[in-house]
């Protein structure tokens, strides 16, 4: 199978999140306790690392040094995106956002690194070569403007979809692409003297010789220039409505909306579908949580001190009184994750991410058997918690015997309670439970073409 190719500037984001409650003595500026650190991929590799969601196999060309920062962002994105690195000149750049109350104080940039602009080497233009859609994210670190890739971005534009995600310190995009998605700012730093989306939309079509321009609106979805037409693409009212998106850390989404445009193209969409399904994955995934919800913690350590060891068995509750007692924020998920398969690790990955300690609910064999049938499970319970417990992402495991968690979920009380995004719309029995107790539902998107029911019969019709 041919991937999905990201070609661009990858960065290393630290979200550093701790209490200000006081001035600084010297100067009026707020003290900040830090409590913990975040790292994940940024840039290009963030939106490596989102397309590796939708698509199974995703290749990442970036420029990376061989320094402190240039290997934990390689460890970063190693577990999820074939990395093919160019040379790097300078330093791997890092940006770091300092956070208290979930608000940004001051962000701190390091780094000077640009692409080198010599000879690609073979596996560069292999990969790019071997491509079934690119997308390119430029950060205006001299990937995008390397003048070979343009050249072999040039060829294959009639031959593969490209979306090309652009920066105002970047090139223009290559003649031909099949989708440009500038934001609204961007759009207007590229088309100076004129401020309307529909107008930017269609002066940036033209300008740059696109099949399309998508110029996104944040909470107002995009406005599509799509040949001759145009059309406005809403953020689909469920997701408007239910998920507050006005308040949300909108930090990802464009390389959100990117990823899933140039997904949905590489699975045989046009461009106006693709549209439609990135404006939709984008308001979900900003009301989620952003790109947060990617990050790992520092050194995986665990982010709030103290507290026990997984285990499969009542411990879950006293690792959920631990994270209260010291002003954590619990996550909580559930089901029966029987045959663990990718779409499970993603889910619980980002999960995790959302707090300071995960608790997996898991159905009992008896649980499984009421709602799948008498064949399942295939794996028993205490196998199933084995397995969960063995995951880095995942803090302790609960077993429930009902239907549904709620009755644990009265007990564990968790600030966040995920489920998967194909529970959207659904309204789930829980919910009422999680928020009396002042937490919040937050949905996750789903791997594309991962289920256990459809491994269990895809295994069965192979007997």
């Amino acid at each position: 199978m041919r991937p999905l190719v990201v070609l661009g500037d990858a960065i290393l984001d630290v979200d550093i999140e701790g209490s200000a409650e006081r001035l600084c003595p010297e100067a009026p500026v707020p003290v900040v306790d830090v409590e913990r650190q975040r790292m994940r991929p940024g840039g290009a590799g963030l939106a490596a690392a989102l397309a590796a969601e939708s698509v199974s196999e995703v290749a990442l060309i970036t420029a990376v040094a061989d320094d402190a920062n240039g290997r934990v962002l390689r460890h970063l994105l190693d577990r999820d995106v074939e990395v093919v690195a160019m040379p790097l000149r300078g330093e791997t750049v890092r940006k770091a956002r300092v956070r208290a109350a979930g608000q940004s104080l001051v962000r701190l940039d390091t780094g000077d690194g640009v692409a080198e602009g010599g000879p690609l080497g073979a596996a560069v233009v292999d990969t790019l070569r071997s491509a079934g859609a690119i997308l390119v994210a430029d950060y205006g670190r001299g990937v995008a403007a390397h003048p070979q890739i343009r050249r072999l971005l040039r060829e294959l534009d009639r031959r593969v979809p490209i979306v090309w995600d652009p920066h105002p310190r970047g090139p223009q995009p290559v003649w031909g692409v099949s989708l440009v998605s500038p934001n609204m700012k961007e759009a207007r730093q590229f088309a100076p003297g004129y401020t309307e989306p529909e107008e930017l939309a269609k002066v940036l079509r033209d300008e740059w010789s696109a099949d399309s321009v998508a110029v996104t609106i944040g909470a107002g979805g995009a406005v599509l220039a799509n040949g001759k037409r145009l059309s406005a693409v809403p953020v689909p009212a469920e997701v408007r409505h239910g998920d507050h998106l006005g308040a949300a850390d909108t930090c990802g989404a464009g390389d959100r909306f990117a990823s899933a445009a140039a997904a949905a193209l590489f699975a045989g969409a046009t461009v106006a579908e693709a549209v439609d399904h990135a404006v939709e994955v984008a308001a979900r995934f900003v009301a989620a949580g952003g790109a947060a919800t990617l990050s790992a913690r520092d050194g995986d350590t665990t982010a709030v001190p103290g507290l026990p060891p997984a285990h499969a068995d009542g411990s879950a509750l006293e690792l959920a009184a631990a994270v209260r007692a010291r002003g954590g924020r619990l996550v909580a998920t559930g089901g029966c994750f029987d045959l663990l398969h990718p779409g499970h690790v993603t889910l619980l990955r980002r999960a995790r991410a959302m707090g300071d300690a995960l608790v997996v609910c898991l159905n009992s064999d008896a649980s499984v058997r009421g709602l799948k049938g008498p064949a399942r499970p295939i794996v028993p319970e205490r196998d199933r918690a084995r397995l969960l417990t063995e995951l880095s992402s995942v803090d302790a495991v609960a077993v429930f015997d009902e239907s549904s968690p709620a009755a644990l979920l009265e007990r564990l009380r968790p600030d966040v309670w995920v489920k998967g995004g194909d529970y959207a719309g659904a309204e789930l029995p829980e919910a009422d439970v999680v928020r009396r107790h002042g937490g919040e539902i937050a949905l996750v998107p789903t791997v594309h073409g991962y289920s256990t029911s459809r491994l269990v019969a895809a295994t069965r019709a192979h007997d």
